[in-house]
């Protein structure tokens, strides 16, 4: 079977990474697939070499625009790499079972999104339609993660690709999967073809989620007819208005809760918008937001104890920082590789 993924190799990094006399960085720790093996082999020979986690890009911005959004966030993987590639290691950067795998192979079809305007109304189809081919391609790849015994960490590109996450979980796991996600949005909006702001109705609709909670949901972001599907489909939410202006909870207690409500016995897909992190560079700039310190709370206490089926990081846009775009590159690597440490560190429990 062909796969559409760019498998990463030392020189694929080599313009992101820097040494430093007497240290350790995750650069010099983190494995690369083998090469010359077939990949979905190689994936199992990782795991047996004593891989647990592999992180995989999805360098894209076709869902947001397809979303009547704004582009950049196919520019957010780089960003991470050029921050979490660097990081020191020492007893409190778990990577030593981590793959770095590289990026789904989505270059043409963002290339062919370019020309595209998400004002015109065949334009807009068109990128919807584009957002759909994506969707076949980063199923199989995660599939393969899977099938390897492997966790996936996703980081995006945008939310439009819970879809295709949640479809490979579903089917891998044979059941539908439970998610939760800090988010300002539901991403329930109509069935009108795919986009970023569907992807969880989607899934919903296909039979691929259960039960689904949002944490931190603006209620003045989301018109009557998302909050409408969210209750048909008997999605609950904690709202950003009872955690941070009633101050009736936290997000260690929503997540607890939420988590806690689940009755269906699944494994947990855990999703993060980088939208609902106060200023931070995102498809949708968010000037009423979460904390970076809240999300690590939510990553870290979504993955304890749970039988998480993936990570999944969305929709940084480092050009829409609002102090240029190598503040945004630095702003977002920050941001993804705090995350990404907040989940290593949950599945130690250190």
């Amino acid at each position: 079977m062909e796969y559409a993924v760019n498998i990463y190799d030392e020189q694929s990094i080599a313009d992101l990474v820097a040494e430093r006399s007497a240290e350790q960085r995750v650069f010099q720790s983190i494995a690369l697939l083998d090469t010359e093996v077939e990949f979905s082999q190689a994936l199992k020979d990782a795991k047996d070499f004593g891989i647990r986690y592999v992180v995989v890009g999805i360098p894209e911005d076709i869902g947001p625009r397809a979303n009547l959004g704004k582009g950049g966030a196919d520019q957010g993987f780089r960003a991470f790499l050029a921050k979490f590639l660097n990081i020191p290691v020492n007893e409190f950067t778990p990577v030593q079972d981590v793959l770095l795998l590289g990026e789904v192979d989505c270059a043409d079809l963002q290339q062919q999104s370019q020309a595209l305007d998400n004002t015109n109304a065949d334009d807009l189809a068109k990128l919807r339609t584009l957002c759909g081919e994506l969707d076949l391609r980063i199923e199989p790849v995660i599939t393969a993660i899977f099938e390897a015994g492997l966790t996936p960490i996703v980081i995006g590109g945008g939310h439009n690709n819970c879809y295709p996450l949640l479809a490979a979980s579903a089917k891998h796991y044979n059941t539908a999967v439970n998610a939760i996600n800090l988010d300002p949005h539901g991403d329930f909006r109509a069935l009108e073809g795919r986009h970023s702001g569907n992807g969880f109705h989607y899934a919903a609709a296909e039979g691929y989620l259960k039960h689904y909670h949002v944490v931190a949901l603006d209620q003045q972001k989301n018109n009557a007819a998302i909050l409408a599907a969210m209750a048909q489909h008997q999605s609950t939410y904690t709202s950003y208005h009872s955690l941070k202006v009633l101050a009736q909870t936290s997000i260690v207690e929503s997540v607890n809760d939420a988590l806690d409500s689940f009755t269906h016995q699944a494994p947990l897909a855990i999703e993060l918008d980088i939208d609902a992190i106060t200023l931070a560079p995102a498809s949708a700039l968010n000037y009423r937001g979460m904390s970076l310190s809240d999300a690590e709370q939510y990553v870290y206490n979504a993955t304890c104890d749970s039988d998480v089926a993936y990570l999944h990081l969305c929709e940084t846009a480092p050009s829409q920082d609002p102090n240029g775009l190598n503040a945004g590159f630095n702003a977002a690597g920050q941001l993804l590789s705090a995350l990404v440490i907040a989940f290593l560190r949950a599945r130690y429990h250190s």
